[in-house]
């Protein structure tokens, strides 16, 4: 018999409420969800708020690989086995995260159709991110890579209107993000500034011909390392 309306699955509400296998939890600006080699056995969701995954080699360098907002997942890792934590997250603001056991996830996923969309939607979504990531570190300046992630972290090509980038997305957080210093950041951004690409004003605004230097390789944007 089919689910009447009532008890229609939604992944919004599932992901959202207290139940087998799954828990709320908040966080503080800078607080630790994971750390780098904690045993992974969950899966987390973005209630609200941002949170920052990085890496450390075993030289001791850190790189930020990524920052996700509301309405993504990370720590997936341990559904295909990763017994480890691979990265370390940490909040860049408070966060309500929903926190899955992978044993939840994986029986979400079996039974309710709706939620495994969503969750296959977000691991495509990530790969193809991914592969963007890595054309860009080994084809593109570092110039170009600051623009890109700008545009990105201000969601240019996203439905509605460009976002003003959290004043929680530093400088030192940009260059660990495309593989450069901070003072070559330092330099882009005021130049990027002088041109009227960016604004400041307490976060930093994005403009459209930026994303038209980008599209079109202006010569602002043709600099080499």
């Amino acid at each position: 018999m089919a689910k009447s309306t009532k008890d229609m699955f939604d992944p919004q509400k599932f992901l959202a409420r207290v139940g087998t296998g799954k828990a709320i939890l908040t966080f503080r600006k800078n607080q630790l969800v994971f750390q780098q080699g904690d045993p992974a056995d969950s899966v987390f969701y973005i209630q609200s708020g941002k949170v920052k995954l990085t890496v450390v080699s075993e030289q001791g360098k850190e790189a930020v690989v990524a920052i996700l907002e509301p309405g993504q997942f990370f720590g997936e890792g341990c559904m295909n086995g990763h017994p480890l934590r691979m990265s370390t997250t940490a909040a860049m603001e408070d966060c309500v995260i929903t926190s899955i056991t992978r044993e939840s996830m994986m029986s979400a996923i079996r039974d309710e159709p709706k939620f495994s969309q969503l969750f296959i939607s977000y691991l495509l979504t990530r790969n193809s991110r991914i592969e963007e990531d890595l054309i860009d570190q080994l084809f593109n300046s570092s110039e170009r890579r600051l623009a890109r992630l700008l545009l990105l972290l201000a969601n240019f090509g996203k439905e509605g209107s460009p976002q003003p980038i959290s004043a929680s997305i530093n400088q030192e957080t940009l260059a660990e993000m495309i593989g450069t210093t901070r003072s070559r950041v330092s330099y882009f951004m005021n130049k990027f500034r002088r041109l009227g690409l960016i604004s400041y004003n307490g976060h930093i605004e994005v403009h459209n011909s930026l994303l038209s230097a980008v599209l079109h390789e202006k010569p602002v944007l043709r600099e080499r390392d």
